[in-house]
């Protein structure tokens, strides 16, 4: 029993430290090359100057699904208006998904403002909330664009995002395009920088195979390779441009398209949303275990080793402290490994408990880390459970 007790532990707090430091330190090593020469192959400028070479720009649908977003519709709706690219190559579809705020009608009132009387928006009404996932079914299908770009209401967008968008798409093996997810006002530190490694991340990802998923603030697809999604979908943003990749094509990354979060969670909102992702962490583990095929290639490592590791890593923590404190009393090793992971797990609460006071960020990181497993840890409990089974809402703040 010993021995079992033992081998499950070694390799669970293998598992654990290979996630969270071995698979960065190793993204950063092998995407280092590739990454440079992402970066400077697809720039480009316009100035606002029409020509004859915007007839030649795809045309973009921007889609922006919102449900009681009446506090940030006007900044979205001027932002696109300025965007850099030509009006007659763009359509943008407002979705009110049983929107009880106002938010439509806020939105008409903007294009009376002479900044966004040339901008071809369309506003879709739907009477009763369905959630985002059934009016993504229904509207993408409507888009006249050969891309079609996603984007929550809160998120603006850099003026050249399309036009770089235009540039990536020119490869006839793009299937998705992210951008850089930028927050205006983390709710703390640990979240900073949590966004900041997690888009690191990404862009090593992208470098070396594909990106993995994408942020709901905005990323762009081809049309053309979107497939309807399960009514009971919760990572919407992973599913669909995963699904994409699952036929062949790439999900690129560039970090000069910028999305900018205005919205501000509280500390409840925020370990909702994380309960949330959580719960679609393992459902998307399941329904996109095809990826983890060696035909995938690099695509099929960083999913395994980034996504497919996340989905159970509050089982492997948990396992690798239990079994380092049965293994304590007969050796030293497990002694200091137990010790080692109490003493993180305290830190982090204190952290935790003490919000008002002045932290290093190297705690509030952790504290962040922490909290965000132990919210995923109830996530895939109630997924597990069943209670995820209806659409999901807007997390209010």
């Amino acid at each position: 029993m010993d021995t079992l007790i033992t081998i499950i532990t070694l390799s669970t707090t293998l598992m654990v430290l290979y996630h969270h430091l071995g698979y960065p330190l190793l993204l950063h090593w092998v995407g280092r090359k590739p990454l440079k020469m992402a970066i400077t192959t697809h720039t480009t400028t316009r100035r606002y100057q029409s020509s004859i070479r915007d007839q030649q720009l795809p045309m973009i649908t921007i889609i922006i699904p919102a449900y009681n977003e009446a506090a940030w519709i006007s900044e979205k709706i001027r932002n696109l208006a300025v965007l850099d690219y030509p009006m007659e190559r763009l359509q943008v579809i407002l979705a009110s998904d049983g929107c009880t705020d106002g938010t439509a009608t806020i939105a008409r009132q903007l294009l009376q403002e002479p900044l966004c009387r040339t901008l071809p928006l369309e506003i879709i009404l739907f009477p009763k909330n369905r959630g985002k996932v059934a009016v993504l079914n229904e509207v993408i299908h409507l888009a006249k664009g050969e891309l079609v770009a996603l984007s929550d209401v809160s998120a603006l967008l850099s003026i050249d995002a399309l036009l770089i968008a235009a540039n990536h798409f020119k490869n006839p093996k793009t299937g998705v395009l992210n951008g850089h997810y930028h927050l205006l006002n983390p709710g703390s530190e640990g979240e900073r920088h949590y966004w900041a490694y997690q888009n690191r991340v990404q862009q090593r990802e992208s470098s070396i195979g594909s990106a993995l998923g994408a942020h709901g603030a905005f990323y762009i697809i081809r049309k053309a390779l979107f497939k309807r999604l399960p009514a009971d979908t919760i990572n919407d943003d992973f599913i669909l441009p995963m699904q994409i990749v699952k036929q062949g094509y790439r999900a690129a990354y560039d970090p000069t398209i910028r999305a900018l979060e205005l919205e501000q969670a509280n500390l409840t909102a925020d370990h909702q949303r994380r309960r949330r992702i959580a719960a679609g962490n393992f459902q998307q583990l399941l329904r996109l275990r095809e990826i983890l095929l060696p035909r995938y290639g690099a695509t099929a490592f960083t999913f395994a080793s980034g996504k497919g590791l996340r989905a159970i890593m509050p089982l492997l923590m948990i396992l690798s402290l239990l079994g380092a404190l049965l293994l304590a009393p007969e050796s030293i090793l497990f002694t200091l490994l137990a010790s080692a992971q109490l003493s993180l797990y305290l830190l982090a609460s204190y952290t935790l408990l003490t919000p008002n006071h002045s932290h290093h960020p190297l705690l509030q990181a952790l504290a962040y880390l922490v909290s965000g497993h132990l919210a995923a840890l109830r996530g895939t409990l109630q997924y597990l459970h069943g209670d995820y089974r209806h659409h999901w809402q807007k997390v209010t703040s």
